[in-house]
């Protein structure tokens, strides 16, 4: 893949299975704290796996001993001088980098290996599925620092997966969330030894990748649409389209007499 061979400077990637890219926030000393590159860099990544053919699954960490620990407060002193407008550019510049994580066309899998907060724990929120290590902790910690948690789809995202009551005592309280706490209230699928985390992420990877490219492709796009809209009829049209497209493609008929020949089925995305 073309993508891979590009350099960064705050992002690692690498083929870490066949079609699975594994994208690593690689500020370690910092505890991958965000900054403006790191913003900028998330959304090339982001755009350019998605003209990737062969990645089908993104798998996003940190180096080190933490997942993300939010926008690096060493850059901060500088953001109450920047003025409303320059202050809203700030906030846009971040918001597409998670906005093109959240909208790859490809699943992405958040293996948490430490602490996500501020920011990191946006951009966990962002991935479609997020596994954690049993050292792994959350908070939203932008009370603690007189900001809103409502930052970068925070408050969109986090209130959809645990509900508006536990998601408002975590925001109004920016109090740390472990790892067991958080499978349990379901912000992550599952809790992994540490030493495990990535063999569980990548096995999860690899049953996502055996399937339908396009399949898994059009779960994502209805899945994510259809939190949007209020109307069944609505989530059903937009499930009708799918299917009647898919249904064009090499793969169905691929699967189909895979079925009938009891072997298992080569998807290609064609």
């Amino acid at each position: 893949m073309k993508s891979l061979d590009t350099e960064y400077e705050t992002l690692a990637l690498d083929e870490a299975t066949p079609r699975v890219v594994m994208v690593t926030l690689n500020r370690p000393d910092r505890y991958n704290a965000m900054t403006n590159v790191m913003f900028d860099e998330l959304e090339r990544v982001a755009v350019a796996l998605d003209h990737e053919h062969g990645c089908r699954v993104v798998v996003l960490t940190g180096a080190g001993r933490a997942f993300c620990s939010g926008y690096d407060l060493a850059d901060a002193d500088e953001l109450p001088g920047l003025g409303a407008l320059g202050m809203l550019d700030q906030q846009e510049r971040a918001a597409r980098a998670l906005l093109a994580v959240r909208g790859m066309r490809v699943p992405v899998i958040a293996a948490v290996n430490g602490a996500a907060a501020g920011g990191g724990l946006s951009l966990a929120l962002a991935a479609d599925i997020r596994f954690a290590s049993t050292s792994a902790k959350f908070n939203a910690a932008f009370v603690r620092i007189g900001l809103s948690a409502g930052d970068l789809g925070a408050s969109w995202l986090l209130t959809r997966l645990i509900g508006p009551a536990r998601a408002s005592e975590i925001c109004f309280t920016g109090r740390m969330v472990a790892a067991d706490e958080a499978l349990a209230i379901g912000l992550v699928n599952r809790v992994s030894e540490p030493d495990r985390l990535l063999d569980d992420v990548l096995a999860l990877a690899g049953a996502i990748v055996a399937n339908s490219p396009g399949g898994v492709q059009l779960s994502k796009r209805a899945l994510q649409a259809n939190l949007e809209i209020s109307s069944y009829a609505a989530a059903l049209e937009l499930e009708n389209r799918g299917q009647a497209l898919l249904t064009r493609s090499a793969d169905m008929p691929e699967a189909l007499a895979a079925f009938k020949e009891k072997r298992p089925a080569v998807f290609t995305g064609a």
